[in-house]
């Protein structure tokens, strides 16, 4: 049977294309789809589609179910999903967040160039792949003991800070000061705890990496200047989620959902949309399980930071502060959050799911850093390692169309087991580093797994999102040193 979906999109404009609520019985809003007319076909080769389309008979679903042009198959809702609840009468879902809870993206400036850089760039890249561990089921030097991973669940990022693993102003550059206030450590099982506890501040496997990269284009000078980023400047970029605590979190509450479906009489097309009322008991325990899995994550960043910050200190023998090693911004990829948003006319406040998506709020938004409010909240995307990544910034128009959303990264086009069966990781390696990319990974499965033809192109994800106006594209970087798990 093909996988091939051939359902209804109708277009609303160049980029925008609509799945019509006639579709499929119990769709409550339409879906809404960002792409453009030339990847249509791209978008039909497997059922993200019909997933779009499934979260439109969520309860409570407000505006449409979306999906941005990096949009593929996921678990539940599509990777590139966007969908708000009403938080009085409507459901939150796992399945709308994902099993990697707050995997998400921060970006470091350096004042290095590729010049400074490039002499060290092999013992840099080395000396990384020590300091940083990664790979499945990679354990950290923290050995956390259970008082501490409550702590680690309740404060985030500041309680890395509070710790000495970074700076004070690495908060007011993170996504909610790395720190959701709904989190209770008491709603996260013993079980999730136990896989949590040895990997605090590990890179994990996949699409995780941390990379250095090197700003090869500008797009939008005088944005660019506010970030005090030029062409040719160093930045780096850390790619990684929640780790083992994170999946046993969703594991956890998609049997408590499984329940809950049936409890509230709930009527779903697709049983990995399990879900509960945002109001009911099962519904605010996920809610606060979700934010301390998300805590975890902006701590595990913070502490991979200061890390790298201690091994560019090392490397080049200066203060990582000399380095001007500073946070432009962290941001989440797959989350729920509380909002408040224009619907109909009417000002609301939902439950925000983005799942492989990221916020992109515009200027003068009372969410964002204040160094920030004239130019917008940065949306992080990175590509695969073999092409670049890019910094955005967020629009009005993404407020008024889309929760205040935009893409998150490439998108898959392959499988990981259909691109080991046709890619040798070895390969993989040896054609990057051709390219002056020098790649450490923690197994060669990976590299095939994560090699670039696995990927969408992200130029042309970037590009949709920038012409459509849900975010303005800012920089380009390529990647010339590459961690991957």
């Amino acid at each position: 049977m093909s996988n091939r979906w051939n359902g209804s999109l109708d277009k609303v404009d160049r980029f925008r294309w609509r799945i019509p609520t006639s579709y499929k019985p119990g769709m409550r809003v339409p879906g809404l789809i960002y792409v453009d007319e030339g990847h249509l076909s791209v978008l039909r080769e497997d059922q993200a589609p019909e997933q779009v389309a499934n979260v439109a008979h969520l309860p409570g679903i407000v505006g449409a179910s979306f999906a941005m042009p990096d949009i593929h198959w996921g678990y539940g809702f599509a990777i590139g999903g966007v969908g708000a609840t009403r938080i009085d009468d409507g459901v939150i879902s796992p399945g709308g967040v994902g099993f990697d809870i707050n995997c998400g993206v921060r970006l470091l400036r350096t004042d290095l160039s590729e010049e400074d850089v490039h002499p060290q760039l092999e013992r840099l890249v080395d000396q990384l792949f020590r300091d940083i561990p990664s790979g499945v089921g990679s354990k950290g030097a923290l050995k956390l003991e259970r008082d501490e991973i409550k702590d680690v669940l309740e404060k985030g990022a500041g309680w890395a800070v509070e710790k000495g693993y970074g700076w004070q102003e690495d908060l007011d550059m993170t996504e909610e000061r790395g720190c959701m206030k709904e989190a209770r450590a008491d709603k996260v099982s013993d079980r999730a705890c136990k896989r949590g506890m040895p990997q605090l501040g590990t890179l994990g496997s996949g699409n995780h990496f941390l990379e250095i990269q090197v700003i090869e284009e500008i797009f939008e000078k005088s944005v660019a200047e506010k970030l005090r980023l030029s062409k040719g400047q160093v930045v780096i970029m850390i790619h990684s989620g929640s780790r083992g605590l994170g999946h046993q979190v969703c594991t956890d509450y998609l049997k408590v959902m499984e329940r809950a479906v049936r409890k509230y009489n709930i009527d779903i097309p697709d049983r990995q949309l399990a879900c509960a009322p945002l109001a009911a008991p099962e519904g605010q325990d996920y809610f606060a399980a979700m934010a301390a899995a998300a805590n975890y994550a902006w701590a595990n960043r913070q502490v991979m930071m200061h890390w790298t910050r201690e091994t560019f200190g090392k490397v080049f023998r200066r203060r990582p502060e000399d380095l001007g090693m500073e946070l432009i911004y962290d941001v989440a990829h797959n989350i729920a959050k509380i909002e408040d948003h224009v619907v109909d006319g009417k000002n609301i406040r939902v439950c925000v799911h983005r799942k492989g998506a990221t916020r992109a709020f515009p200027p003068g938004h009372p969410d964002i850093p204040k160094a920030y409010s004239d130019i917008g909240q940065p949306v992080l995307v990175p590509g695969d390692m073999g092409t670049g990544s890019y910094l955005l910034v967020g629009t009005e128009k993404a407020l008024r169309e889309t929760f205040g959303s935009s893409c998150h990264g490439a998108g898959r086009l392959m499988s990981r087991t259909a691109a080991k069966k046709g890619v040798s990781g070895l390969t993989v390696q040896s054609e990057l580093r051709d390219r002056g990319i020098i790649v450490k990974a923690a197994s060669r499965g990976v590299l095939a797994e994560e090699a670039p033809e696995a990927y969408k192109d992200v130029n042309e994800v970037v590009r949709v999102c920038h012409e459509a106006g849900i975010s303005l594209r800012v920089a380009r970087m390529r990647p010339i040193g590459v961690i991957k798990g």
